[in-house]
């Protein structure tokens, strides 16, 4: 049965989209050795190919071509355009270079470095190029998508290390004696509502949580402020969430919760308690009103109560933050903190695989701000700064040291 062009042109229509290029080429030649004479230039106007594309393909037909073989030869196929443009790798590390951030003459300084923008800045410069080959070119020259990492931490003081030191053996030292260490800090105030929040949770597919659009605060739920008591001998967290102000006096009432609930009597012969803490925010070093409180709390618990502030720039060396919070907020991924309750039961639910528990309380109480204290206040303080650097390290006494001189430490 004759063939004809028409019919031709729609076998190939219709099986073209479905071969690589090496089938198509074979097929157009079978056929066109199957037409005889005239087949080749049938077949060219039927197939829209070349005619030349065929004859290759007739050739190849008549050689029985291996179909494992490659599909194109070495070197074939579209040269990169790294290789015809001898200026784009250059002109695109240019650009991205982390030092062209501070380039006043750099085109993408304040826009972002998608490959998009990339593309579009190269194309300025006179290089047809798309944003896919703009990734390939990227990765083939050692870049990848990174985030910013959380390393720098300012100018360190000269007795950095040295503290450190010494923390270590204050630490050492209690724990050895069987007296308690507890790291303390407040974790992040949260908004409280329906409210985002980072991270991901298995939900049934297509039916996420749905959250408020924008995050502005909602004054009738307020906010949660966590305040941290993590005990670093028995690895247990103890946190109260409060809604009024994280001031010292709610840091120190959290410390003092934590002693009449857990601490009393996990340590029920302790004389002694060591506090590592930041160097700001409500347990700060310079923080009067932090050191009468924690006075108080001697006082009432009958323990010698020492703190030792972590130096300038280290708040995240603080073991509470990455044995107790780190693990908090990866239980409460993906999950709207609507209210005080829920942030207390997610808290409270906390544990990861090196066996931490968490305990996790409300205060309703009120902490108010600008609270005053005097110098003479402090100086009465049953305090003893030590020798070394006495504004990171100190002692807060039940009662008053008298020497036998009659003279007081402060």
């Amino acid at each position: 049965m004759e063939v004809t062009e028409a019919a031709l042109r729609r076998m190939f229509v219709t099986v073209m989209p479905v071969l690589n290029e090496r089938q198509r080429r074979v097929l157009a030649g079978a056929q066109a050795r199957a037409l005889g004479r005239g087949g080749i230039a049938a077949v060219a106007r039927a197939a829209g190919m070349a005619r030349s594309t065929v004859q290759k393909g007739v050739g190849e037909v008549d050689a029985e071509v291996d179909p494992a073989s490659p599909v194109r030869g070495r070197g074939a196929g579209r040269k990169r355009l790294a290789d015809t443009d001898a200026e784009l790798l250059a002109h695109l590390d240019g650009l991205v270079e982390p030092d062209a951030r501070g380039d006043p003459m750099c085109p993408l300084r304040w826009t972002s470095k998608s490959t998009g923008h990339l593309a579009e800045a190269l194309g300025a410069m006179g290089h047809r190029v798309s944003s896919d080959t703009v990734g390939r070119e990227l990765a083939a020259m050692g870049y990848s998508l990174q985030a910013t990492a959380k390393q720098l931490e300012g100018s360190a003081h000269p007795d950095r290390n040295a503290q450190f030191v010494y923390l270590s053996g204050q630490v050492g030292d209690h724990l050895h004696d069987g007296q308690p260490v507890v790291s303390v800090d407040t974790k992040k105030k949260e908004v409280l509502g329906q409210r985002s929040n980072g991270g991901k949770e298995y939900q049934p597919k297509g039916k996420p949580e749905r959250v408020d659009v924008h995050d502005f605060p909602d004054p009738e739920l307020g906010k949660a402020i966590p305040y941290g008591v993590y005990d670093i001998g028995a690895n247990e967290g103890f946190v109260v969430v409060g809604d009024d102000h994280d001031t010292a006096a709610f840091a120190v009432a959290t410390i003092g919760s934590w002693w009449d609930m857990v601490g009393s009597r996990a340590y029920p012969q302790a004389r002694r308690l060591l506090i590592t803490a930041d160097g700001g925010g409500s347990n700060g070093s310079r923080l009067r009103l932090w050191k009468v409180e924690l006075a108080g709390l001697a006082a009432r618990t009958g323990l010698d109560i020492t703190v030792c502030h972590f130096p300038p720039g280290t708040s995240k060396w603080n073991k509470i933050e990455h044995r107790l919070f780190s693990a908090i907020t990866s239980n409460w991924r993906g999950r709207p903190l609507t209210s005080h309750e829920v942030v207390v039961n997610l808290i409270g639910a906390t544990t990861n695989n090196g066996g931490l528990k968490v305990q996790a309380h409300r205060d309703t109480g009120t902490y108010p701000l600008g609270t005053k204290i005097t110098k003479a206040q402090i100086e009465a303080l049953p305090m003893t700064r030590h020798k070394f650097h006495g504004d990171w390290n100190y002692t807060l006494r039940p009662a008053r040291p008298i020497h036998n001189d009659g003279t007081t430490n402060v």
